[in-house]
């Protein structure tokens, strides 16, 4: 199981709760993924810091924002306080925000209700809050 493991961990990174449930799925036995997974993790090889780290990366090249992004993490199963660490060393979100939105719609600023709208509402979407899609939106209409 442990070599299993670490070639699950050599394709990509994996939260201790996105491991555990993948070999349980392969049929084994929950305690002995737990003491496999603390081995890991005492090596340094299994880290939800590093986890976090790095889905934040990936998800912000996709200009996701911070609400995507933290539901996300939960999913993965990180803790609470790892989230909080990897959000905080994260992008300027108004800035993400404003780019996301240039990406996608252009550098014009939005003249009708219904199109600003629509820019608003896929914002939202990528998890950006009120205040980074107001700022987004304000930015565009400074340039």
């Amino acid at each position: 199981m442990r070599s299993r493991a670490i070639a699950l961990l050599g394709r990509r990174e994996y939260s201790r709760g996105e491991l555990a449930t993948t070999l349980q799925r392969k049929g084994f036995e929950p305690q002995a993924v737990a003491e496999v997974l603390s081995e890991l993790a005492g090596e340094g090889l299994l880290d939800d810091g590093r986890y976090a780290e790095a889905l934040v990366r990936q998800l912000v090249a996709r200009g996701k924002g911070p609400a995507r992004i933290r539901q996300a993490m939960q999913e993965a199963g990180i803790a609470s306080d790892r989230i909080a660490a990897a959000m905080e060393a994260g992008p300027d979100w108004g800035a993400l925000a404003a780019e996301t939105r240039q990406r996608k719609f252009g550098a014009g600023v939005p003249r009708s209700w219904p199109e600003r709208a629509k820019q608003m509402r896929f914002l939202q979407y990528r998890g950006f809050s009120g205040d980074q899609i107001t700022g987004a939106l304000g930015a565009a209409e400074a340039e």
